[in-house]
């Protein structure tokens, strides 16, 4: 069972918890999403959903992402969520953006690996490939790529080229791998 802790709009902790499949935040209540972007020269790391996943499954994703659990910080949860679904190791520290979204926030950090496929969790993940941004696009509008807003996906990359990304090697981007 995930518990996740509950942060005010300040991004501060409220001392509560909320258990994932109970009842959601209330409005002003948030709990913390992580989304990893791996890129390799200008494309991204993509991941199909296994077909057990209870949301979007069979649906295309960024790398990787998730709920931070309990006492776990954005950069825990994004490694955590990586190795667990991509078998990739990289430390992070703190996300390249921020977005509230709905009873969320959400961090993104963005990074560049090789270009190898990573021996993927088939309990989380049933295929990866890379993509470019317009190649993820058309499968958004294909309806094969969890819908995420096309401006959200082209600021992802445009970020990505404009101030390039974390490195294994703890490349400077943002903050400090």
């Amino acid at each position: 069972m995930e518990i996740w802790d509950i942060y005010d709009e300040n991004l501060q902790k409220t001392g509560k918890r909320i258990e994932r499949d109970g009842p959601k935040p209330k409005p002003g209540e948030y709990h913390l999403v992580v989304h990893v972007c791996l890129f390799h020269e200008n494309k991204m790391l993509i991941q199909r959903r296994a077909p057990q996943k209870k949301a979007w499954s069979g649906y295309w994703d960024v790398t990787a992402g998730g709920s931070a659990l309990a006492g776990e910080t954005w950069a825990q949860a994004a490694s955590r969520e990586l190795r667990e679904e991509m078998g990739i190791a990289m430390q992070f520290s703190l996300p390249q953006l921020i977005l509230p979204v709905k009873n969320v926030f959400d961090g993104v950090f963005l990074a560049e690996t090789e270009e190898a496929l990573p021996a993927f969790c088939e309990e989380e993940v049933c295929d990866a490939k890379w993509a470019t941004e317009a190649e993820i696009a058309d499968m958004v509008c294909a309806e094969r790529f969890l819908p995420y807003r096309k401006e959200y996906l082209s600021l992802l990359f445009a970020m990505r080229e404009r101030y390039g990304a974390l490195t294994n090697d703890a490349k400077k981007f943002g903050g400090n791998a």
